[in-house]
């Protein structure tokens, strides 16, 4: 299960990001109105034949949009898991302006690290947590770092996992560092590294709403990748 909240600036702002979620994700599902949900909400399900099941509900309140979805193994996303989707939404959408203002700047990321990747003349850039931070464009283009307490035995763990994803070591970040992209499922088009220091792994995620200059390459991103590396 992931649960995404993004403050923009002003309702307006955060209308047209809303309207631009829906479009995304109407693409991947049919949708339908979602009643309660803070100033309106849609929510819906991926078709029965879809090679990943995914149920989400995407809200808009105010000047904040919330995203609550969920990806089941072994079962089918279908109504009954879309409704207590849609009630665990309507409690966090009734709380995200107590949780955000908990959270100050972001350490991890600066509007420099956007450069090639997001439209930096309409970009947010806010803490999401206590490790973790996220800045996105209009088009809901996201760039994330998750930061989280691990022993060096399970980053190997990790390095050492088949999946859908290319994988590649990047040395020069450490030899836990390494890379996915070209991912056969869920977002094809994200690149996501991961680097190690201190008992600390750091997540650097790239996720483009469609294909994108830096999709299948870690090349770039591997900047971002040291600065966070370096502040471990």
């Amino acid at each position: 299960m992931m649960l995404t909240v993004f403050r923009n600036p002003d309702k307006g702002r955060a209308r047209e990001l809303y309207a631009t979620f829906v479009k995304t994700l109407g693409e991947r599902m049919p949708l339908n109105a979602v009643a309660g949900i803070g100033d309106e909400g849609q929510g819906g399900t991926r078709a029965a034949g879809a090679e990943r099941q995914e149920a989400s509900v995407v809200a808009l309140s105010g000047d904040y949009i919330l995203q609550i979805s969920v990806y089941p193994i072994g079962r089918r996303a279908d109504d009954a898991l879309l409704g207590p989707i849609t009630e665990a939404a309507r409690v966090a959408i009734a709380n995200v302006s107590k949780s955000s203002e908990r959270f100050r700047d972001c350490e991890w990321l600066t509007a420099a690290d956007a450069d090639g990747f997001l439209d930096k003349s309409t970009l947010t850039v806010q803490r999401t947590g206590a490790g973790s931070c996220m800045m996105f464009d209009r088009e809901a283009n996201t760039m994330t770092v998750a930061v989280i307490d691990i022993s060096r035995a399970t980053v190997v763990s990790m390095m050492k996992r088949t999946g859908p994803c290319q994988h590649v070591t990047i040395p020069e970040l450490g030899s836990e560092a390494f890379g996915e992209h070209s991912c056969t499922k869920g977002n094809g088009n994200a690149t996501n590294i991961y680097v190690w220091k201190n008992r600390r792994q750091a997540s650097i995620l790239f996720a483009p709403v469609k294909p994108h200059p830096e999709s299948g390459s870690v090349e770039r991103l591997k900047a971002v990748a040291g600065r966070v590396y370096r502040k471990l």
